[in-house]
């Protein structure tokens, strides 16, 4: 992508949701509930405030931004978002 410009807007309307949890293991049979309405800037923050042996229960939902940001972001993915907003 070289000359391409590739930017995030982190100011776009996003939820952070939190899956239930049994033993620090996903419950898959119950729905997440939601943490925080706001922007992905502070969804993320939100999000990096959490000890990262949870992080893994959230997940970060907003508008698809390809080819950086998907409609649904693991936590994987926050932390490099959270990388890049860092570096900008």
């Amino acid at each position: 992508m070289e000359g391409a410009e590739t930017s995030v807007r982190f100011d776009a309307p996003a939820i952070m949701r939190k899956w239930p949890s049994l033993n620090n293991a996903r419950r898959i049979d119950k729905d997440p509930y939601l943490v925080l309405e706001g922007t992905l800037d502070e969804c993320i923050r939100e999000f990096m405030a959490k000890p990262p042996s949870t992080r893994h229960l959230y997940e970060i939902q907003t508008a698809p931004q390809p080819p950086l940001v998907g409609a649904t972001l693991s936590a994987e993915h926050v932390v490099e978002l959270a990388r890049l907003r860092d570096f900008l």
